[in-house]
């Protein structure tokens, strides 16, 4: 689950990571009172979404909007109706402020990371502005292969980390550490070595650095990451500050249900979460509606195969009910690129026969009308084929996954 900047620099602050002053603002009105409130001189106007690069994107007013004229691959938009050439703009007075928030709020943002879609600006951040004499990179998130949190850090910050990786990976450190223990002292005073600190700064630095990897576990983090991390004098602070949580952990995290944005989120997602099922939009036009993440992917990969799109991921988990068979079909449907519905199911501790009253249910009750394959293996799978057969709907079953495979992509030729 993300989070806006403006809510994770709360929490960091809360630990003992300093960050600059800022007010939230929701108008034009509020963004130019938090100016004054700020007593800084100047400010930066941040856009609040769920998205990198805003800095280099551009508001696009929503009825002007063009989408054919995003490029995917630099992020740039060059169509009609720009009313902010930038998402984060330093502001120097009221006026630049209320100017600011009015190209912004209520406008759709569209940076490299949002896609052709862009993402509607709804909330500004205010920050006492503190330019920063040299910018680093740091991030701590999971080493899987591991099995320990780490810490990342790069002299080269406020640009693409993974650039630096590609061109100049000997300017990135990596350190694990003991989320039990945090980053041992040694290894904080390494990094803030690395990154070419001296002196008070270099105290400072080794110390955020340390607030980091202690917030990142007593948050529950799945990635917590900040471009740039700054020095100005003798002090190290966060300028900006990216941290999701680990949704597993969202039951220790209390304070979580409170900064969900769910504007910010795909409603497909939101509405499948209240099932407990896993879903993820895709760019495809085929529905899938599987059970077991394995299986899932490997379904994706058969469509890919036969020369299909997968539209979607859906893992129906391993207690799937009617019910949520009903609710998946309801939420692969809401996609109106879906064209086709593979359904690959193993019946181990569910059974084939309940997944197929839910397919005949939903069929009933969505009235479907795109081709629609299923594949049953396992636990009662003759008596579910029984059941599709005599439901009198027109439900295409296969024997093999690769059979349905090729059936649903054969079905979207026939068109």
């Amino acid at each position: 689950m993300n989070i806006h900047e403006h809510q994770a620099k709360e929490l960091l602050r809360s630990l003992g990571v300093d960050v600059l002053p800022g007010v939230v603002a929701f108008t034009p009105a509020e963004a130019k009172a938090a100016y004054g409130t700020l007593k800084s001189p100047v400010v930066v106007v941040k856009s609040q979404i769920h998205a990198g690069g805003r800095g280099k994107g551009k508001a696009v007013a929503p009825d002007k909007f063009d989408a054919t004229k995003y490029d995917a691959h630099t992020g740039a938009y060059s169509g009609p109706g720009v009313t902010s050439e930038k998402g984060v703009l330093l502001c120097k007075s009221e006026a630049d402020v209320e100017k600011a928030a009015t190209g912004l709020l209520g406008n759709v943002l569209v940076t490299k990371q949002t896609g052709a879609s862009g993402k509607k600006v709804q909330r500004l951040y205010v920050e006492a502005g503190c330019p920063p004499e040299q910018e680093f990179y740091a991030a701590v998130l999971l080493d899987r292969a591991a099995g320990l949190p780490l810490l990342m850090i790069s002299p080269a910050g406020g640009m693409d980390i993974e650039e630096v990786a590609e061109t100049h990976p000997e300017k990135i450190l990596k350190q694990h550490f003991d989320p039990d223990q945090g980053l041992w002292p040694f290894q904080a005073r390494r990094a803030a070595y690395f990154l070419g600190l001296e002196g008070e700064a270099f105290k400072s630095g080794a110390k955020i650095l340390t607030a980091l990897c202690r917030a990142y576990v007593k948050l529950d983090c799945a990635m917590l990451e900040i471009n740039p991390l700054a020095r100005s004098g003798d002090r190290v602070f966060c300028m900006d500050a990216k941290l999701s949580y680990d949704d597993n952990a969202l039951y220790r995290q209390k304070q979580s249900a409170d900064q969900r944005d769910l504007a910010e989120e795909d409603p497909k997602e939101t509405e499948a979460k209240k099932f407990d099922l896993s879903y993820i939009a895709l760019e495809g036009n085929i529905g899938c509606l599987v059970n077991g993440a394995g299986l899932a992917m490997g379904t994706m990969d058969a469509i890919k195969l036969y020369g299909g799109q997968p539209a979607n991921f859906l893992d129906v988990g391993g207690g799937a009910t009617k019910e949520k068979v009903a609710a998946g079909f309801k939420i692969i449907l809401s996609d109106p690129e879906v064209k086709a519905i593979l359904v690959n199911i193993f019946g181990g501790i569910m059974r084939c026969d309940v997944i197929a009253e839910g397919v005949i249910a939903a069929v009933k009750e969505v009235n479907l009308k795109v081709p629609l394959v299923v594949r049953l293996e396992g636990n009662q799978v003759d008596r579910g084929k029984q059941l599709l057969k005599e439901s009198g709907l027109p439900i295409q079953t296969a024997d093999t996954l690769a059979d349905a495979a090729e059936k649903v992509c054969a079905s979207l030729k026939k068109k």
